[in-house]
């Protein structure tokens, strides 16, 4: 399995990291995509890639920080991108409506983002919420006057109808524990009807673990609680959706 977005450079990982690994590796944990919120974090991540060689990263802001955003910025991230043969993918970039709304401010980094990963052939790792129809209208409006670039909606809290926004921009949809939670109705179904060749698995971790550690620290193993409630919803075995994850994380993130 590939867990597609993860966050193991915070604190709370200090301590047992090296168990957090050997957890990861015994459930069958071949890949782990590291997500990044603010550049800054780029040192951590890169020397948790130099221990573990499953870790490919990427760099990006976070909209929830987009009150940051500046054009050295902008430039930092090229820069950083360019110089690790490990990124594989700029973000997490997007649009939060839910925590903040400086829908401005998210806006103009969103692009730029966009505009970076276009440059550098990398895909975007993009978070959405509270924000399906602004998202859909600014990457159809990219689409049209560069170009489509790579990309997944990562942790997908849409709706089914939202999702086939997204997967008609050619994206992929990326469910995270949320799938497992009880009445996570509209998200199981949005699991049914994703194309199998659109589909990703992720922890998110720390957060939002998944049935039946929820409450509990997330970490990367438990991606696997994500592949078996979403093989029980498309009626298919644990094994298909191992290989069909893994082959669309190799195609978007060109492992």
């Amino acid at each position: 399995m590939i867990d597609t977005h993860v966050h193991i450079n915070f604190d709370m990982f200090v301590p047992d990291i090296n168990a957090v690994a050997e957890r990861w590796r015994k459930a069958g944990v071949v890949r782990l995509v590291h997500s990044c919120c603010h550049p800054q974090e780029f040192a951590s991540i890169k020397e948790l890639a130099e221990r573990f060689s499953e870790l490919s990263f990427a760099v990006g802001l976070h909209p929830l920080e987009a009150d940051k955003w500046t054009s050295s910025l902008q430039l930092q991230i090229r820069d950083l991108a360019s110089s690790d043969s490990r990124v594989v993918a700029i973000g997490e970039t997007g649009l939060d409506f839910y925590k903040a709304d400086n829908k401005e401010m998210q806006k103009a980094a969103f692009i730029s983002q966009l505009e970076i990963a276009q440059m550098l052939d990398l895909p975007v790792i993009i978070h959405c919420r509270d924000a399906a129809a602004t998202m859909a209208e600014i990457l159809r409006d990219f689409w049209a006057r560069k170009g489509p670039v790579r990309g997944v909606m990562h942790c997908w809290g849409g709706t089914p109808e939202e999702m086939e926004w997204f997967l008609e921009l050619g994206l992929y949809i990326s469910f995270s524990g949320i799938v497992t939670f009880k009445n996570a109705n509209q998200i199981q179904e949005s699991a049914r009807r994703v194309r199998s060749d659109r589909l990703l698995i992720e922890t998110d971790c720390p957060f939002l673990a998944p049935v039946p550690k929820r409450g509990k620290r997330n970490e990367p193993a438990y991606v696997r609680y994500v592949a078996e409630k979403i093989a029980a919803l498309r009626e298919v075995s644990l094994e298909t959706i191992v290989t069909q994850t893994t082959e669309n994380a190799c195609q978007l993130f060109r492992f």
